[in-house]
């Protein structure tokens, strides 16, 4: 796409591909280039770069060096997701990937449970049906929005609960493209003992007591000790 850009404007300049594969390798080589006086441009063919690439390295080791870095931003697809999805936007979290195993996923879940804002979670479409099954299943009935395509000929934006969305997701299959994930903010009303034993059994199926009500405490606000006393009468249940 780059380079499609620069000839349609009538400009040829050399380029060099970064990624994260090459990205050891060439970033000396670009750093040496800079520090030698060569202006270098960052572009990213798929939104801004630096938002889940390794951009971010480039930047911490021209900081390094002394060199300077100018911003110039591009469309940005966790933005758009999130000022378009109707969820506030006053406080919001992004979370990048999350993990692709169930059971990773799940945990690093419960670890943004209890973030007191919105979520922006980036996602691969072949996995969007069963991350949104985990995301319902630990972060609850959530207002959530799926944005596809973002500033795209193909735009589209799908809203409902967690729950709901991963049900059309099962039944339709995976999209075509590339998906953002926004999750409304938790629900601010108490926890009940439901609610804690619904969310330590997902934290106990991968576990330890101890990890499991550090998991749940941080997710509910709920008293440690309340929590870890709990896991403990669940856990002795399970193996009774």
């Amino acid at each position: 796409m780059t380079a499609k850009l620069l000839s349609m404007h009538g400009l040829s300049r050399p380029l060099l591909a970064y990624h994260e594969h090459n990205a050891g390798k060439v970033r000396p080589i670009l750093i040496k280039r800079l520090k030698q006086g060569e202006t270098v441009a960052l572009v990213s063919d798929a939104g801004t770069p630096m938002i889940s690439d390794p951009g971010y390295k480039l930047v911490c080791a021209c900081i390094e060096e002394g060199i300077p870095v100018v911003p110039i931003p591009g469309a940005s697809s966790v933005m758009a997701a999130l000022v378009a999805s109707g969820l506030p936007t006053d406080r919001f979290f992004f979370a990048g990937f999350l993990p692709p195993k169930s059971a990773a996923r799940t945990k690093a879940l419960a670890g943004l449970a209890g973030i007191p804002g919105t979520l922006v979670i980036m996602e691969s479409t072949r996995r969007l049906a069963a991350a949104l099954t985990d995301m319902a299943d630990v972060l609850g009935d959530r207002p959530a929005v799926i944005a596809r395509e973002l500033t795209k000929l193909f735009e589209e934006l799908r809203r409902g609960s967690l729950p709901d969305l991963a049900a059309h997701y099962q039944d339709a299959g995976a999209p075509k493209g590339e998906v953002v994930v926004v999750i409304g903010p938790p629900s601010e009303k108490p926890v009940d003992d439901d609610e804690l034993d619904r969310q330590l059994g997902l934290a106990l199926s991968n576990a330890t007591v101890r990890d499991a009500a550090d998991t749940v405490t941080a997710a509910t606000g709920l008293p440690r000790r309340k929590v870890y006393n709990r896991a403990l009468e669940m856990k002795k249940g399970e193996d009774n």
